[in-house]
């Protein structure tokens, strides 16, 4: 799994939206001047979340971009699947012996074998358990939630007017811990 900053900048770009719609269109020069993320990227991020059906397009005057469900329908998963990013950490864990080594094919020249030792098996349970994690967390945040949220916490939309005004909050400022949910707990494997 690796989360890039199309997955990033597109649940940014959501949450701008939640945060400035009010049930209005918002334009996505506005949102790329807030969030200094490339219109050309937006452009492209929002093309995908329109065909994964999580933005409404508005056409004319006064158009841009609506969420297409409620902010508490939406959750981040719906985001980061539309835009196209891997979120399973386990998904390339096939058993596949590493390149340059030599394996022995198996009798009557079938294909190569799979790897099957218990620190691959350890491995692969350890990351399809951490897949399962991430899925039900992801799946379980939505925008409703993190908009809420960070009401309680004080960074609302008010941050970016803030940083708009001059203001800057560097990242050490604000708490380190989560502000979306105390910690997740342990899984056993």
């Amino acid at each position: 799994m690796r989360l890039t900053s199309k997955g990033r900048y597109a649940v940014r770009a959501m949450l701008d939206l939640t945060f400035h719609s009010s049930g209005n269109p918002v334009r996505l020069q506005e949102i790329s001047t807030r969030q200094q993320i490339s219109l050309h990227y937006l452009e492209q991020l929002f093309r995908k979340l329109r065909t994964g059906r999580v933005v409404k397009s508005v056409r004319g005057p006064g158009g841009g971009y609506v969420l297409a469900r409620s902010m508490d329908e939406i959750t981040i998963k719906d985001v980061l699947e539309c835009v196209g990013e891997n979120i399973n950490p386990a998904k390339d864990i096939l058993g596949n012996p590493s390149s340059g080594v030599e394996v022995k094919a198996t009798t009557e020249g079938q294909a190569a074998q799979k790897v099957d030792t218990t620190e691959f098996n350890l491995t692969r349970n350890f990351f399809q358990n951490l897949g399962i994690l991430m899925q039900e967390y992801l799946s379980t945040t939505t925008l409703g939630d993190l908009q809420r949220k960070s009401r309680e916490s004080g960074m609302g939309a008010q941050g970016t007017e803030n940083r708009d005004a001059g203001e800057t909050h560097s990242a050490s400022s604000m708490n380190s811990d989560s502000v979306i949910r105390p910690n997740l707990g342990e899984i056993n494997q």
